[in-house]
């Protein structure tokens, strides 16, 4: 049972603790007319249907595929020029997870800061910013990229939740990281990451 507001709390520690996995969240690709298929909740991607590079690249991505015939896939698609606004900046999103992968932080970055270029109303390439942020060890610039992205609807809000807590906890609010983790955990209570990173918090009463 969640905790009431009401309950006093004096103050909250948190064990110090590895550095937790960063998680990234697909990017959906949206094509004019395509029907859309709900995902089960621990996919990071809304799965839509269409046709073309931009979406093989959305599958091979969602698929976990970090190899280099995945990448020149999404690199063809966003070269070929037949992407509207939205379907770029996913498949910007969806080749910078890959490039995250494959430990390419830096190019990972730029192709989330191009995708939020196109589309600054799209969730995942902020919440995907923010994780490249984390994993360059710049919690503060990453809160802000994560603040933004859990703002816009993100497709996995809990993935969102569960990154802004490392970097709340990073960047000494130990406070807020715990509330993401149990949003986190709410959000996706099959998910065991939350829950585990939650058992490190004691709450102290008065």
């Amino acid at each position: 049972m969640p905790e009431s507001r009401s309950t006093p709390i004096a103050n909250l520690t948190a064990r110090p603790a590895p550095r937790a996995a960063v998680v990234t969240a697909l990017a959906a690709l949206a094509a004019l007319g395509a029907t859309m298929l709900a995902t089960p909740p621990a996919r990071a991607a809304v799965t839509v249907l269409g046709s073309g590079l931009g979406e093989s690249c959305f599958r091979m991505v969602d698929g976990g595929s970090d190899s280099s015939t995945t990448l020149d896939t999404c690199s063809r698609a966003l070269a070929e020029g037949r992407l509207g606004r939205v379907d770029r900046a996913a498949t910007l999103t969806n080749r910078g997870i890959v490039q995250l992968r494959r430990g390419a932080l830096e190019a990972g970055l730029r192709d989330f800061d191009a995708a939020i270029a196109l589309a600054p109303e799209l969730g995942d390439p902020h919440v995907n910013r923010g994780a490249a942020l984390l994993r360059l060890e710049r919690p503060e610039e990453a809160l802000a990229a994560l603040d933004l992205g859990v703002a816009r609807m993100p497709t996995r809000p809990a993935a969102a939740h569960f990154n802004r807590a490392i970097a709340r906890e990073t960047t000494g609010d130990v406070r807020g990281a715990y509330a993401d983790l149990r949003r986190a955990a709410e959000l996706e209570p099959e998910w065991a990451l939350p829950r585990t990173e939650l058992v490190r918090f004691t709450i102290l009463r008065p």
